[in-house]
């Protein structure tokens, strides 16, 4: 969200809902990069498979490969030649998961101009945006005019040498000859085993780098990322400095015989840290690393490669007070799990301020006050698209007046008017609830907290915009 709220004296409180209501939620740590997995890291699991672990990261992107078994019962290969129903099949899988499949590749596009309709229409279809190829020089007149028709982007990437693109020249001077639907794909891993220095021709491709594959890479090997010469953090430096809006993709391919989890979860929490970090000035973390901003008992919460994780004896809550603001945060519960987070509350304890439910809800009904998102005891939230326990999940509230919004994996849950509930201990459709006051009277600024209500909860990348 690139504008500021701005009120007048007059007709202030219309002009600020209006406002709210076109409020743009941030799809990321860092606006403008969309951070996601190369399904090619889980080459040795299905299309499906890859799906859900990609969401068990707390992913919200993948990119997907030509070929990759659609699941363990659909043989079928990912890719143009699968069928409307498989198409619909994998698009209800990945509605499901909260996944969206922005990219694709590397694919080699085929010579005869039906062939490759035949691809930008399933692109299309799926909703791609940018497809990885290596073509050759000759199909790039019809790749442009193809690109242009069916505005979906051709990115050209690259592989260690002797292959065709390695040398980042080849790849800068085809797109000085091109539309902008043409443009590069980066593999910042394969330029280091080619010998090429990454941050110099990102800086070179500014304006035509269309995605990127994350690597580090030391002695042709992938490390976790943050390790050997850190050239991802480097490469992730750059690209804020160039102002680069687009797709950040994760690709790890060493240890395939081993459970590789452990190490894409620490290269994911480095890439949120130094994300985040490049966002600090827009999106602050709202904890400090050693929670010294936080009023908490001692040994009760702990803070630890990026996640805030109960232990018990007690909540958690911010010392400074917040009015309007934006609250974005990844959590994962365990199996019955019940917290939740409070806002704006006028002292730190539990009743009677707003609390957003955290909650393992999964599959359970929306007509409760008590469902993940829920406003508990207020209001039930409009769906319940809450990941199974031990997946990470992604909320974002929204604080601002008397409006408050909850999304959850990118779905809008809450949509709320505190001045509707105008009666201690009665709800606008007349049920009842636990507070003695009504919700229109509550303060406009306060703690925000996290509850240990005696269940196991972690978060993590907790940002926080205030809104002035």
């Amino acid at each position: 969200m690139r504008r500021k709220i701005v009120l007048s004296a007059v007709g202030m409180m219309l002009s600020f809902t209006m406002q709210l209501r076109s409020m743009v939620i941030p799809a990321d740590v860092y606006e403008g990069w969309r951070f996601g997995m190369q399904a090619w890291t889980m080459k040795d699991k299905t299309l499906f498979e890859t799906i859900d672990q990609t969401a068990a990261l707390g992913l919200r992107w993948l990119e997907a490969f030509p070929g990759q078994r659609i699941s363990p019962e659909i043989s079928d290969g990912f890719g143009p030649e699968i069928s409307a129903e498989l198409r619909g099949k994998v698009l209800e899988k990945l509605q499901q998961a909260g996944i969206q499949i922005k990219t694709f590749g590397v694919y080699g596009f085929p010579s005869e101009e039906s062939q490759m309709r035949k691809t930008f229409e399933f692109a299309k279809a799926m909703g791609i945006e940018v497809i990885l190829s290596e073509p050759s020089l000759d199909q790039f007149e019809l790749l442009d005019r193809l690109a242009q028709e069916y505005q979906i982007r051709v990115a050209i990437h690259n592989h260690p040498q002797p292959t065709r693109y390695w040398n980042p020249e080849i790849v800068y001077a085809i797109c000085q000859d091109r539309s902008p639907w043409i443009g590069a794909a980066p593999d910042i891993g394969h330029w280091v085993r080619s010998g090429i220095d990454p941050v110099e021709w990102l800086q070179k491709l500014s304006g035509r780098i269309y995605n990127v594959h994350l690597k580090e890479i030391d002695e042709g090997k992938d490390l976790i990322w943050g390790q050997g010469k850190n050239r991802v953090g480097a490469a992730l430096a750059q690209l804020y400095k160039q102002g680069y809006q687009g797709p950040l993709i994760l690709e790890y391919e060493n240890h395939w015989e081993e459970d590789y989890v452990p190490q894409l979860s620490r290269c994911i929490a480095f890439y949120t840290q130094e994300a985040a970090r490049l966002a600090s000035e827009r999106w602050p973390n709202l904890l400090k690393d050693d929670l010294s901003n936080a009023f908490l008992n001692p040994g009760s919460w702990t803070y630890q490669n990026g996640v805030l994780s109960r232990k018990g004896k007690g909540d958690i809550w911010t010392q400074a007070k917040y009015k309007d603001f934006i609250l974005d945060f990844d959590f994962k519960v365990e199996k019955n799990t019940n917290s939740g987070v409070f806002l704006r509350a006028a002292e730190r304890t539990w009743l009677p301020w707003v609390e957003v439910q955290i909650m393992d809800s999964y599959g359970k009904p929306v007509d409760r006050r008590e469902t993940c998102g829920a406003i508990y005891d207020i209001l039930a939230p409009q769906n319940n698209p809450v990941n199974p326990a031990g997946q990470w999940n992604r909320m974002t509230i929204l604080a601002a007046g008397p409006i408050i919004r909850v999304f959850m994996n990118h779905q809008p849950m809450i949509d709320m008017d505190l001045r509707q509930w105008t009666t201690a201990h009665q709800n606008p459709d007349g049920s009842s609830n636990k507070f003695d006051i009504a919700y229109k009277d509550l303060p406009p600024e306060g703690y925000i907290g996290f509850q240990d209500h005696g269940f196991p909860v972690e978060y993590r990348n907790i940002k926080i915009r205030e809104l002035n």
